[in-house]
Formats: structure tokens, sequence, C-alpha cells
């Protein structure tokens, strides 16, 4: 084995779940970070179906993303795969919350092929419990367009409360419209999160 599988096989697992493994992204995933993005449905509740360039990934992306590992090893971006056949179905992240100040962000992006399997659930639940077992987060958040539903219904499965209504600043959703930058934040504190393992 060499060149990519190499790589992708060296790459540092997070984490392991019932039918998912996430592990870090390497230089290696370009491709199919590229193709996921390429999905206008999958894109339909990030960037109104516009993908991400190729470009964007190479020189800003990928390169924050290694950067974080090496600042804080336990949260970051992690490549999904299934465990059975190591088949990419995406990304999920917790990272330091870019709108409140102290909290941890949760988040997801999945091929359409993977949809309704409830891999986004799973992948979910594991990053919460080792955001507040591991990590030592007090309190983490997820947020998404009003519209998306299928999310809050993640969100919600996942025990996450709704919180309040939110309008994405522009840097977030750029070119938009303040109704179109519409949005939710759900989240959940620690003390929840153990009082639901109980």
């Amino acid at each position: 084995m060499t060149g990519p599988e190499v790589a992708r096989e060296q790459a540092v697992i997070l984490l392991e779940s019932a039918r998912l493994r996430l592990r870090r992204f390497t230089a290696a995933d370009l491709d199919r970070l590229v193709e996921l993005d390429s999905d206008p449905e999958v894109m339909r509740w990030i960037s109104y179906g516009v993908p991400t360039p190729r470009e964007r990934y190479e020189r800003e992306i990928l390169p924050r993303w290694f950067a974080q590992y090496a600042a804080t090893p336990l949260l970051g971006y992690w490549a999904a795969e299934t465990l059975h056949d190591r088949a990419f179905v995406g990304w999920f992240h917790l990272r330091s919350d870019r709108i409140d100040d102290g909290e941890q962000e949760l988040g997801y992006r999945l091929r359409r092929a993977a949809w309704g399997l409830g891999l986004a659930t799973e992948g979910s639940l594991a990053l919460l419990d080792h955001g507040f077992q591991r990590v030592g987060a007090g309190r983490i958040s997820a947020r998404t367009l009003a519209g998306n539903r299928a999310s809050q219904r993640v969100m919600q499965k996942c025990g996450l409360r709704y919180e309040r209504d939110f309008v994405y600043p522009e840097d977030v959703i750029a070119g938009r419209s303040e109704r179109e930058r519409a949005a939710v934040k759900y989240s959940l504190d620690k003390d929840a999160w153990l009082r639901r393992l109980a």
C-alpha cells in the first residue's frame, strides 16, 4: 500500500461508535471533500447549493483544520468512515463556538447516500460524549438554518434543546438576505448530558 492509502491509514483516530470511525483529515482527503461539497443537496442548508472551490480547501480550509489539530488535539473536524468498509460518508466537527465564547459547537456534513440511516445522530452522540467526558466542555451547541428541519430533528434526538432564533452574520453566510440567514440554536449542558446517561 502506497501514497494516499498510507496517509489515510496513518491518520489519527478520535473515536469509534457502533458503525462509524472518526479520524483526523489528511491531505489525501482533498478529493473526498470536494466531491462531498459538489452535491447541491448536501450544500442546500449551508451555502444554498453552491459548492466549495477546490482551491479554498487546498489553501484555506485544510491548513486551518491541520493547525487546529496541533493547537487543540481533541477538537476539530473529523472524517467519518463506516467501520465495516472504511467508506467515507462525510465529517463531524466539535470546535470552539464561533459565536458564543466559552462553548463548543457540534456540526456535521454527510453524503446523500448516508442520509436517513441514523449516522448523523450516532456520530453526534459520540462527539457529545467525547466533548463532555474527554474535552471537559461545560456546554455544547449546534446551529442550523431555520428551514433545516432534518438537522433540528437530529439535535433533538441527541438531547439538545432549542435555545433561540438568531441570524447568521454575513461573514458566515455571505451574499444572502437577513431572512435567508435566519437560523436556530440548540444547546446542551454537561449536567443534562450526565443525567441522560444515568
